[in-house]
């Protein structure tokens, strides 16, 4: 695959950092700082953070000291500084990028923590902070050729993992064992990490839209709920498949066919030029359709690349109109108490032809093990 184009990406965020009238901007999320500079890394309590600084010709990276070999190998920036666990972060913050006249800082508001806006504010005295996550969003938002063929990436690497994962699956297995077969199988197959916390629910359990997985042991005529994607080289896949131990029970056969009619109706009213509420409205009604429309209790989809949930939100209230380059994904389900629920998630990319590609290729029929 081709190198990201991070030069373009530059070029793109000082126009609209300085479009936005902004001196500064200081942003902290780890994949923001991927998607600019191409260095990931998670600094857990450690400072990190990528300065925009319209006046520049490229980013400031402060890194941890102990990043800062990897960093210097990976990352596309003008100048990147280590910090060591003994060091002052926001002291070396304001003697290289600091400026006490500074009028307005942009932040990541959801990825600082209080703590850290404080010592920001004092190295920018004078300085009003506003939210620049939807600014940086919003050049994420359109997904490149290169990036697809990343996520398809991912995606071909989930599908093998299930694949493999669910011939394990009989009656007395452990919802635990089976995800932790799935996250094995995901690290040797060449996966870098589960892009989320692997859900394997089964039974009754498979009504939890996002239960934790536990020792319950599968049994016959049980759904298995299994939610699951592989995060590899920066970019996430995100998946799932409901299958029957067994024959079932008709009331099972006919929440899974409502679900699988909610899923085909959600994305063939994919389309750019659309809003995007048509995805949900079209899903949800081919549930209600069916007698099953108060058991589908959350929004068919979300959007995802480099984090498993990115924007659009893709809920029977969004307006936003859908264009080339959107990546997301639509999930229907059904899920009820003491019976068992079925989810069956995709993933959706809009071409350049305005038309969906849908770039999970698993079975959607019911499978039974």
């Amino acid at each position: 695959m081709e190198q990201l184009p991070f030069k373009q990406r530059w070029l793109k965020v000082k126009e609209a950092v300085k479009a936005a009238g902004y001196g500064k901007v200081i942003l902290t999320s780890p994949a923001t700082i991927f998607y600019l500079t191409g260095f990931y890394s998670e600094p857990h309590e450690r400072f990190m953070a990528l300065v925009v600084e319209p006046q520049r010709d490229g980013y400031v990276l402060f890194v941890p000291a102990l990043d800062e070999e990897s960093a210097r190998g990976a990352a596309y920036v003008e100048k990147l500084l280590p910090i060591r666990d003994t060091d002052r972060p926001y002291a070396i913050l304001e003697q290289t990028c600091g400026d006490a006249a500074c009028q307005l800082v942009g932040i990541e508001s959801s990825h600082i923590s209080h703590a850290h806006y404080v010592q920001l504010a004092s190295v920018y005295p004078a300085a009003q902070f506003t939210d620049a996550g939807p600014l940086i969003m919003g050049l994420r938002l359109v997904k490149s050729s290169d990036e697809i063929l990343r996520v398809k990436a991912a995606v071909s690497l989930a599908e093998q993992v299930l694949a493999e994962a669910i011939a394990k699956v009989k009656p007395g297995v452990t919802e635990l064992d089976l995800n932790a077969e799935i996250e094995y199988r995901m690290r040797v197959l060449g996966g870098d990490k589960p892009a989320f916390e692997t859900i394997v629910l089964g039974g009754v359990r498979s009504a939890l839209p996002h239960g934790r997985s536990s020792s319950y042991k599968l049994q016959e005529n049980d759904f298995l709920l299994i939610d699951m994607g592989v995060f590899k080289d920066g970019y996430c896949s995100d998946i799932t498949r409901t299958f029957l131990i067994g024959e079932g029970t008709e009331s099972q056969h006919r929440i899974y066919e409502s679900v699988l009619k909610a899923n085909r109706a959600g994305v063939a009213a994919v389309k750019a030029g659309r809003p995007l509420k048509e995805v949900d409205l079209a899903a949800r009604s081919a549930i209600e359709e069916l007698g099953f429309g108060l058991y589908f209790n959350h929004r068919t989809g979300h959007g995802m690349g480099l984090e498993v949930h990115e924007q659009p939100s893709v809920h029977g209230e969004n307006e936003t109109l859908m264009q080339n380059g959107l990546l997301f994904t639509v999930e229907p389900g059904v899920y009820i108490p003491d019976l068992g629920g079925v989810r069956i998630e995709d993933d959706v990319y809009i071409g350049s032809d305005g038309e969906a590609q849908v770039l999970t290729s698993y079975s959607r029929e019911l499978t039974r093990l």
